[in-house]
């Protein structure tokens, strides 16, 4: 059971990155998939989720209006697009798949499988 985290890198302020995320040994069918970052010194905080069968897709308020998840239903894989970087989004950021509920879907506790994580710099 793997899912691997890509895409990160150093980018200045104001740029965009493009995260992605492939799983293999596991489906996402019926389960809840997200994207979490960490920065040093700092907890684990959500970005975004979805429920791969379908329906809204959650941001965090910091990812509003920035930050876009989608998926690719034939590749088994999600992205996270990211605009209008800021120098505070630095963190790894991890994909995560797990049975959340709607209500949890922001809690990296319910989520079982989680990828290795990507670094994600930005410079001012």
């Amino acid at each position: 059971v793997q899912l691997q985290a890509s895409g990160g890198g150093l980018v200045q302020a104001g740029g965009s990155l493009r995260l992605s995320c492939a799983a293999s040994g596991v489906t996402f069918r019926n389960r809840a998939v997200g994207w979490f970052r960490q920065a040093p010194g700092k907890e684990r905080e959500f970005v975004a989720a979805l429920r791969w069968s379908g329906g809204t897709t959650y941001y965090s308020d910091s990812a509003k209006g920035r930050f876009t998840m989608s998926r690719d239903n034939a590749k088994t894989m999600v992205y996270l697009q990211m605009n209008s970087l800021k120098p505070e989004d630095t963190a790894v950021y991890y994909c995560a798949a797990g049975n959340a509920i709607i209500s949890q879907m922001a809690n990296h506790n319910v989520y079982n499988y989680w990828g290795q994580g990507t670094l994600v710099t930005v410079s001012s």
